[in-house]
Order: structure tokens, then C-alpha cells, then sequence
């Protein structure tokens, strides 16, 4: 049975950070494109970030592009995700991830998490 499971998310300042973790079981991780996905209230899920499974392809959504960071332990079966200068319109509640492909739809991604509520306030 495969579970990612999401961490870390919380209520933070604006220009504060946050680390959220997903810790992936019951599927062969490293096999795996990984991504960030989040959906703001009243609003459609979009990508954030994604990370091939070796790490030599990664994109980023361009309103986080050079604020965010996503990173990946394959050793350890656990997909990070770096947010620094937090802004209020990242509020949202964010999703990992995994795909068999790299990609930034989310329709090509076969197992989620259940999320976790990252607010920012002005």
C-alpha cells in the first residue's frame, strides 16, 4: 500500500520559511519523479515544483522560482520542500506527489498525499 505522508506545514509571517517534508512508503521511491502541488482556497490545484528521480530534472513553478526548494533523499524515501519568503498568496493546502514521468501535471500522477495547510499572514 503505497502512503506519502506530508509534515511541516504551519501558520508563518510573511518573509518567513518553512521545510515541508513527504515521507513516501510502499513504493520504490527512487523509481519515482516527485512533486509539490498546492491548492489555495477557492482555486484549481497547481504544480509547484517536481524533481526527477535522479535529481538532474527539476522545475519550479515561476511565482516561487528562486523562493522555494525542492530537494529529495532517496536514502531515505523523503521529498523536501524549502520555502523561504513566504508570501500570503502561497497560502494553501500542499500535496506531494510521485509520477512515473517527469512532468508538472497533475494528471499524470498516480499516488498523493493527503496534504498539509501552510498559512501565511500579511
Amino acid at each position: 500500500q503505497v502512503q506519502l505522508v506530508e509534515s511541516g506545514g504551519g501558520l508563518v509571517q510573511a518573509g518567513g520559511s518553512l521545510r515541508l517534508s513527504c515521507a513516501a512508503s510502499g513504493v520504490t521511491f527512487s523509481n519515482y519523479t516527485m512533486g509539490w502541488f498546492r491548492r489555495a482556497p477557492g482555486k484549481e490545484r497547481e504544480v509547484v515544483a517536481a524533481r526527477s528521480w535522479d535529481g538532474r530534472a527539476t522545475s519550479y513553478r515561476t511565482s516561487v522560482k528562486g523562493r522555494f526548494t525542492i530537494s529529495r533523499d532517496n536514502a531515505k524515501n523523503t521529498l523536501y520542500l524549502q520555502m523561504d519568503s513566504l508570501k500570503p498568496e502561497d497560502t494553501a493546502v500542499y500535496y506531494c506527489a510521485a509520477s512515473r514521468t517527469f512532468s508538472n501535471y497533475d494528471s499524470e500522477y498516480d499516488y498523493w498525499g493527503q496534504g498539509t495547510q501552510v498559512t501565511v499572514s500579511s
